[in-house]
């Protein structure tokens, strides 16, 4: 009895988690995808395939200019392929350009390969571009409909032999900026403070009506998220009642479409600083993560609200459009990595050097998704 109480229990994990995943990863794959689909229609390219998911097709149709819409027996990603690819990667298959060329039934213009530097590079680019574009527009959706939770930044308790005990804040002090930047709620303190581990910040308070000034450099501490990844923020040591002083405010449609601006970017840069600090040494790469770990968080989230997993969405959509642009042969920044250096030499790469880059990358490409599992069962503890 134990024994089947324990599958059932394990399979309704299963299922409460790959659910919400195959709902995120789909929204951002389509997006992505359809990105490199509605520019290669608009610069004329024949679009043979645009498939969610790999492998067999399990549902599809063709429309009327010929191409295949269809969904995949395995949902983990997806594709757009272009008369004269030879994979989903849309690496060249010499041979059957040479055949489209001397084919009459075949218009040679509609070819990708056969499209101007700036038409390939722009259907290149379309992907992680809506990518960006759809994590904007869920942002901004968030903040005019839902809107944003402000709490002030107001100091109600002071942890003792901390940054700010000895920086000489006092209960009651009003945080107005941090190194000339204006402060307008308690999350705006959190995010620049978490981010400036070990530097001194010049800190203004409004205290009993003047303005006084203190230097406070946040401590490194580790700690844990609700998915179990530990991350290293700075910490004051202050913190604020929730219930005193919160309001929900929503915003206009402008505001918001900038506020969604800013959160995508905040997004990017973080990304960027940590795989620098992961370069220089600064930090753990064990907190890159791969399906397992972005299934058990969308499982999680789901759990929050439908709009938590709408938001997660926009996050991964950030993430996946950034990764797609770093030059890495076989992603989209391979691609554009070789059409800078055509439009540099006035020629493409000889085809053997671009079939050389493309094995490149597609073995480094394979070593960090290996890399991101096993961080991923370690994480588990299934190892």
């Amino acid at each position: 009895m134990d024994a089947v109480q324990f599958l059932t229990g394990s399979l309704t994990s299963l299922v409460s988690y790959l659910i919400p995943f195959l709902f995120v990863l789909t929204i951002v794959v389509f997006f992505h995808e359809l990105g490199h689909f509605l520019v290669a229609r608009w610069c004329g390219v024949k679009v043979d395939t645009f498939s969610i998911g790999f492998g067999r097709s399990v549902a599809g149709w063709v429309d009327r200019k010929g191409t295949q819409w269809k969904i995949g027996w395995l949902p983990l990603g997806g594709y757009v392929s272009f008369h004269g690819d030879s994979s989903a990667a849309s690496t060249p298959d010499r041979a059957a350009l040479e055949a489209a060329q001397a084919d009459d039934s075949v218009d040679a213009a509609s070819l990708f390969h056969n499209k101007p530097l700036w038409a390939r590079a722009a259907v290149v680019a379309a992907g992680p571009i809506a990518n960006f574009i759809v994590a904007i527009v869920i942002f901004a959706a968030t903040f005019m409909l839902v809107g944003q939770t402000i709490m002030e930044p107001r100091v109600d308790e002071i942890r003792a032999d901390s940054a700010a005990a000895e920086a000489g804040f006092e209960v009651g002090d009003l945080i107005t900026r941090i190194d000339g930047q204006e402060i307008a709620s308690f999350a705006d303190l959190q995010r620049i403070v978490s981010e400036s581990a070990g530097e001194t910040l010049d800190i203004t308070v409004e205290r009993g009506g003047a303005d006084v000034t203190l230097q406070a450099t946040p401590r490194i501490r580790e700690v844990t998220d609700r998915f179990g990844n530990t991350h290293r923020i700075g910490m004051l040591g202050i913190s604020h009642d929730p219930q005193g002083d919160a309001r929900v405010e929503r915003y206009g449609p402008v505001t918001s479409l900038w506020m969604g601006v800013e959160q995508t970017w905040y997004v990017i840069s973080r990304t960027l600083e940590y795989v620098f600090e992961v370069i220089v040494g600064a930090q753990s790469a064990d907190q890159l993560g791969g399906p397992l770990r972005i299934a058990q968080m969308s499982g999680e989230v789901a759990t929050v609200s439908f709009m938590a997993l709408i938001n997660l969405a926009a996050v991964l959509s950030v993430s996946i459009g950034l990764v797609n642009l770093f030059p890495i042969p076989i992603l989209d920044g391979g691609h554009l990595l070789y059409y800078a250096i055509e439009a540099v030499r006035g020629k493409p790469l000889s085809a053997k050097a671009q079939d050389f880059g493309f094995r490149v990358g597609l073995a480094v490409v394979l070593m960090l998704m290996i890399f991101a599992t096993w961080n991923d069962l370690m994480h588990f503890n299934l190892f």
